[in-house]
This record gives C-alpha cells, sequence and structure tokens, in this order.
C-alpha cells in the first residue's frame, strides 16, 4: 500500500493535490512522475517535460517518426 500522504497538501483548511492527475481517466487518478515525463499508470497517458530554455520567438517543431511494417 502506497503512502498517499506524499499525494496531497494541507494548507490551512485547503487541501491540494501535488502530483498531476490523468486528463483522461479524471481527477480520480494520479500521473506518475519521471525524470522526463509524467506517465498514467491506469490508461498509458504520457506528458513529456520540456528540456532547456524556450527559444525567443521561434518554436521548433519535431517531425512525426516515421512508422516501419512490421513483419
Amino acid at each position: 500500500m502506497t503512502d498517499t500522504s506524499k499525494y496531497y497538501k494541507v494548507e490551512g483548511d485547503k487541501l491540494t493535490r501535488t502530483n498531476r492527475t490523468c486528463p483522461k481517466c479524471g481527477p480520480a487518478v494520479f500521473m506518475g512522475d519521471h525524470y522526463d515525463r509524467s506517465v498514467c499508470g491506469r490508461c498509458g497517458y504520457t506528458v513529456f517535460k520540456r528540456k532547456g530554455k524556450k527559444t525567443s520567438g521561434r518554436t521548433r517543431r519535431r517531425s512525426p517518426r516515421k512508422r516501419s511494417k512490421s513483419t
């Protein structure tokens, strides 16, 4: 059983969540926090963290990965 106190923070009378929640599964499911990404353990939804500083003015987009046929 996990220690649920690390997922919540009490500030006065308010209870706040410390980790992200999964946008697909809803507010009841927390996402795991890794060094470069956040992952939902239930559905597999992944959000990658950005590296480095933002470039001024211009944003770079990565090209989509090419898929190869599996045999």
